[in-house]
């Protein structure tokens, strides 16, 4: 299983960006996803969770401006990103807790996994 992060780049303040994070595989099903964010000399932190049954969770932070989402066909989930500040300038990061199957022994594996992390600059 691979996740792919993609979307970011520079933007202006009060300008919107949208995070798409793609995963692929043997997929049986995806659970939680969420997307983190690490600015530099800071440590890694929560920004938008999404549960497997659909509710959500946001840092302080972004509540307001930032939506979570997905796209069950694609595997895909997002990251609207709107009402920009500076502050929101990281490497974003996505993450899903997701099953896949061993056909094997027919066992429900879970595991964490993790995109390489895209860029969001928010400057003037």
């Amino acid at each position: 299983v691979q996740l792919q992060a993609s979307g970011g780049g520079l933007m202006q303040p009060g300008g919107s960006l949208r995070l798409s994070c793609a995963a692929s595989g043997s997929i049986f099903t995806i659970n939680t996803m969420a997307w983190y964010r690490q600015a530099p000399g800071n440590k890694r932190e929560l920004v938008a969770e999404l549960t497997g049954s659909g509710s959500s969770n946001y840092a302080d932070s972004v509540k307001g401006r930032f939506t979570i989402s997905k796209d069950n066909a694609k595997n895909t989930f997002y990251l609207q990103m709107n009402s920009l500040k500076p502050e929101d300038t990281a490497v974003y990061y996505c993450t899903a807790n997701i099953d896949t199957m061993d056909w094997s022994t027919t066992t429900l594996l879970k595991d964490d996994y993790w995109g390489q992390g895209t860029q969001v600059t928010v400057s003037s």
